[in-house]
């Protein structure tokens, strides 16, 4: 029903700027709300940001708050997260998602996902 295609993901030096993309196709809906996870090995999936995809609204973890936007093209379908001042802290495979309900930080709330995508951030 809903696919989601990360990409933008790479490697890139600590204090640097990384932009992930999300391409959104099949049938989507004014209600859907939008979200970036990450995973760092040997830990839990992690929210990052989430953004209601007709309104606008978004909503940041703290520990990107002030560092990473989220942002989205509705005509093109596209989702977006501009990552600024990395740390390698931020390390781990970045995923999109979509649910159907309103804000959520939590990924099993999400019933669907992009493959996900790699950046690293070396020291």
């Amino acid at each position: 029903q809903v696919q989601l295609v990360e990409s933008g993901g790479g490697l890139v030096q600590a204090g640097g700027s990384l932009r992930l993309s999300c391409a959104v196709s099949g049938r989507t809906f004014s209600s859907y709300t939008m979200g970036w996870f990450r995973q760092a090995p040997g830990k839990k999936r992690e929210f990052v940001a989430a953004i209601s995809w007709s309104g606008g609204n978004t909503y940041y973890a703290d520990s990107v708050k002030g560092r990473f936007t989220i942002s989205r093209h509705n005509a093109e379908n596209t989702l977006y997260l501009e990552m600024n001042s990395l740390n390698p802290e931020d390390t781990a495979v970045y995923y999109c998602a979509a649910t159907f309900g309103g804000r959520s930080t939590n990924y099993y709330e999400y019933p669907y996902w992009g493959q996900g995508t790699q950046v690293t951030v070396s020291s």
